[in-house]
Order: structure tokens, then C-alpha cells, then sequence
């Protein structure tokens, strides 16, 4: 449990998370990033929580499942703040990472702003 990214947290900072499993981590932090009025701010990134300008983070061959967030992405938050920074996911499963905020539409348990879209090759998310 941490405010932001239960498991792991980064700003500017690339990562290649390879053969990993993420299980049960949340992020329990209220009111998202930058603090809503009356909140301590954070709760993003159940499992990862990353942001930055141009970084890349890739997921690849790992399970995140079963973990959550009060605001965005129950699995992972990514926001490059330039729009720059890339994600990709592959040969990877994301299942079951509730939000109770937000997330990005067609990627569920996945918040996402950076260069485009983020990639998934033969990966599953639900």
C-alpha cells in the first residue's frame, strides 16, 4: 500500500518490468494528482504508478491482477507529462484491477497519457 503505486512508483524514470507478477497492491492515497481541494492527494497506480515527461515504462511476460486504486488505473497509471513518454505492454495478462476514479477508455485497469496510445501485443487486459 503506498498513496501512489501500490507495488512501484517512479517519476521520470524508465522501466523495463519483465517476468514479474503484481498481486493485491493498492494505491490508497484521495483526491488524484495534483490534490483536490480538502485531500491529501494521490490514489493512482494500484500496481505502478508513473509519471514524467519523456520516459518509457514496458510490461513484458507479467501478471498484474487483483490489485486497485482509489482514483486512476487499478493496475497501472502512466502520464507523460510532455506526451512524449511510451508504454507498451506484451506477452502480458492485466485482469481484474478495479479504479474507483478513472481510467482510459478500451484499456481497462490502465491510466494512460503519453505519445499516442499505449501498445499491446498479445497481451490480455479485462
Amino acid at each position: 500500500m503506498c498513496s501512489n503505486g501500490g507495488a512501484l512508483s517512479s517519476i521520470g524514470v524508465s522501466w523495463v518490468v519483465r517476468d514479474s507478477t503484481f498481486t493485491g497492491n493498492r494505491a490508497i492515497g484521495d483526491g488524484a494528482n495534483p490534490a483536490q481541494a480538502g485531500t491529501p492527494g494521490g490514489g493512482s497506480g494500484g500496481a505502478i504508478y508513473t509519471d514524467g515527461n519523456d520516459y518509457t515504462v514496458t510490461v513484458d511476460g507479467s501478471v498484474i491482477t487483483g490489485n486497485s486504486a482509489r482514483e486512476g488505473g487499478g493496475a497501472l497509471f502512466f502520464v507523460s507529462d510532455d506526451k512524449t513518454g511510451t508504454l507498451t505492454i506484451e506477452h502480458s495478462e492485466l485482469r481484474d484491477n478495479p479504479n474507483a476514479g478513472f481510467q482510459t477508455a478500451g484499456y481497462p485497469g490502465i491510466f494512460f497519457l503519453g505519445q499516442r496510445h499505449p501498445v499491446v501485443l498479445s497481451s490480455s487486459l479485462s
